[in-house]
């Protein structure tokens, strides 16, 4: 385990939130990354809605999958700031 993270038991990036993670939420900030960069944070079904509406509010591309990935592959929409 490093930092509380159990790959065998993902838990929900939701501060406070233990449950155990069912979705990724990949976005990237377009501001500071390029497009090829991707940023993960992992959510339970209560919490993902949360952190997408969080991330699209600042105009980031985001998109929910379900499951645990490493967002390498995954296609982010285009925003417009």
């Amino acid at each position: 385990m490093i930092f509380g993270f159990s790959p065998d038991s993902p838990q929900c990036s939701r501060a406070g939130c233990t449950a155990d993670a069912r979705s990724s939420v990949v976005w990237r900030n377009p501001r500071i990354h390029g497009p090829e960069r991707r940023k993960v944070w992992l959510a339970c079904d209560e919490h993902a809605p949360y952190l997408r509406e969080f991330l699209t509010s600042r105009a980031f591309p985001v998109t929910v999958v379900d499951g645990v990935v490493d967002g390498s592959g995954i296609e982010l929409p285009e925003v417009s700031a």
